[in-house]
């Protein structure tokens, strides 16, 4: 049972609000679910809830945000971690993002409209993402060319092509095509592969 929002303070109340709003777009989506069905579920009125965001499209996108704020915290987990070679770190990348990926869609079987709804409308969001991501990615090819496992010469380019590499096992929408164990059979096998082309032929 939430707490009453004048208990709570205007932070907590925002995470509260995209924690109800989250629980209505993983059940009915996001094009069924209305500000006053998320304002009864926080026991407040519509009319205060747009004190907080302007409209429904601005919930969506600040889920979408604290989504991917998780996803990019896993994978600088991982780029960071000591005792990993890159390549090891690579490849635990992908399965870890294969992995949130795979949970994520299969826990809100409705997530591709508010995908939809972000790539369409607050495409920035996406565009910031995928630059964070490249960069931990760079962090790793950098990482790669110092201990002499690869030689790339342009990390931050090969980074950005290592990325659209395994698009596949970011988008929630693939993960209705095949097994979890076949994704991670396929991911490993696009890994090993990228894997090959970074050590260069020397």
């Amino acid at each position: 049972m939430h707490a009453k929002p004048a208990e709570l303070t205007p932070e907590s109340i925002r995470e509260g609000i995209l924690d109800a709003a989250e629980a209505r777009f993983r059940v009915y989506g996001l094009n069924k679910t209305t500000m006053a069905e998320i304002a009864g579920d926080m026991g407040m009125s519509a009319a205060n809830l747009y004190r907080y965001f302007r409209n429904k499209q601005d919930i969506a996108a600040a889920c979408a945000q604290r989504c991917i704020a998780t996803q990019v915290d896993l994978l600088r987990a991982v780029v960071r971690a000591p005792g990993l070679s890159a390549a090891e770190k690579l490849e635990r990348c992908t399965l870890e993002m294969l992995r949130f990926t795979w949970e994520t869609a299969h826990d809100q079987p409705r997530i591709n409209e508010l995908v939809n709804h972000v790539i369409l409308e607050h495409g920035h969001i996406v565009h910031d993402k995928v630059r964070e991501s490249c960069a931990l990615l760079a962090e790793i090819l950098a990482q790669g060319n110092e201990s002499g496992e690869f030689a790339v010469d342009d990390v931050v380019k090969t980074a950005e092509t290592v990325y659209a590499a395994l698009k596949l096992f970011h988008v929630p929408i693939f993960m209705s095509l095949y097994s979890h164990e076949e994704l991670q059979r396929q991911a490993r096998d696009v890994v090993a592969l990228l894997i090959s082309g970074l050590r260069g032929r020397g």
